[in-house]
């Protein structure tokens, strides 16, 4: 139950004003069709998800305890890093032409494996029992801000304060980092 609520908590705070959840608004508007963007959000976070949590599970049993911890650590700080940075206008797929169900599901399911959340779903898949429970957390909490991404539509979204709670969230992703890194090393 462990990962599945810290990939839930890591998902959500690390998708707020990336790219993800802002190619999913611009998805939704050029479809008009909020519902299928979701639906296929979620498919692609899932597999996306699921993908790095099955990574998690092989690599997982061959490190020490604390080897698991500091990678954690590291996966926290990138993401810290990351978050510090705007976030650059994702491809607007307009010249693909496969078809509004596949677009956005090959689309997002691309964006979201490379993100920094599927590297903390795999550290915390490595250090559980049950990785799938860190794919299910990380799906779930990231669609807790694609939904709402997809649903406002680009003008909408963007006009949320996504600079200053992304400065935020790399505080609170660079304490936890720090903090879980020293531990690991233990030098606290």
């Amino acid at each position: 139950m462990d990962a599945l609520m810290a990939a839930l908590v890591a998902a959500a705070l690390a998708q707020v004003g990336d790219r993800t959840a802002w190619l999913a608004a611009i998805l939704s508007d050029r479809y008009a069709k909020p519902g299928m963007v979701i639906a296929m959000a979620a498919l692609a976070l899932l597999a996306a998800s699921g993908l790095a949590a099955a990574l998690g599970a092989v690599i997982g049993p061959k490190l020490a305890p604390n080897a698991q911890q500091l990678m954690l650590a590291l996966a926290l700080l990138l993401q810290a890093g990351g978050s510090f940075f705007p976030a650059k206008v994702p491809e607007r797929l307009d010249r693909w032409k496969i078809g509004a169900i596949a677009t956005t599901a090959l689309g997002l399911f691309i964006l979201a494996f490379g993100d920094g959340v599927q590297f903390i779903v795999l550290t915390l898949a490595s250090r559980t029992p049950v990785p799938a429970l860190a794919a299910i957390g990380a799906t779930i909490g990231s669609l807790v801000v694609i939904v709402p991404a997809a649903l406002m539509g680009e003008a909408a979204w963007l006009k949320l304060p996504l600079k200053p709670l992304r400065i935020a969230i790399g505080i609170v992703f660079l304490i936890f980092g720090i903090v879980l890194a020293l531990g690991a090393l233990r030098l606290v």
